[in-house]
């Protein structure tokens, strides 16, 4: 099982080069996860053990797609995204090490979540998933697919703090899907969202 990124030309050309490099050789039976297992003992501080997040603004890592965890991975390595904990961490990962790393992530299982939804955004949250097209993207069960992350069962606090951030336009956007897609949001939309996609399994 193989993926390829498709990177826009608004792309600098050196990410370019970085994410098809580690995307092209990557293979979920190539990968090995038991290095990367141990390369991830440094990611638990934050992401919890096996990916499985405790913190409300630290997205679980457990069950999302390889190809998303390998791209951001990358993302972050190369500067285009950035954070304090995350660039560097990131930063001396080889191409090996992050599809190794992604490779665990993506095997281990995320647990259910502990949130619960309100009554009335659980109803609310179904017609805005459609009616923003959430689930065109992150598949009819929002559980991710290729280089799109699963949101069903992820932070709620980490899910409002992305659907902000690119609403804003602060939050990098590779192709401007996620961007373009959020500029109809309404914060009330986003409070819904983030509760209810939160509270899926």
């Amino acid at each position: 099982m193989t993926f390829t990124v498709v990177v826009p030309r608004a792309v600098a050309a050196p990410l370019a080069a970085a994410l098809l490099a580690a995307a092209s050789p990557f293979s979920a039976r190539a990968a090995d996860i038991a290095a990367g297992e141990q390369k991830a003992q440094a990611c638990a501080a934050c992401h919890g053990a096996s990916g499985n997040s405790a913190n409300p603004a630290v997205p679980s890592l457990a069950g999302q797609p390889a190809q998303f965890i390998a791209t951001q991975l990358v993302m972050f390595r190369e500067g285009q995204r950035k954070d304090a904990q995350m660039s560097p961490m990131a930063a001396g990962l080889t191409n090996t090490d992050l599809n190794n790393i992604a490779a665990y992530f993506a095997a281990q299982k995320l647990s259910p979540p502990k949130h619960s939804t309100t009554a009335a955004n659980a109803e609310a949250g179904p017609r805005l998933t459609q009616q923003y097209n959430c689930t065109q993207c992150h598949g009819p069960g929002l559980l991710g697919q290729q280089h799109i992350p699963r949101l069903a069962g992820q932070q709620m606090e980490y899910l409002r703090t992305q659907l902000r951030g690119f609403k804003a336009s602060t939050r990098f956007d590779m192709d401007g899907q996620m961007t373009s897609a959020a500029q109809a949001l309404t914060e009330a939309d986003i409070a819904v969202l983030a509760d209810y996609l939160s509270g899926l399994k």
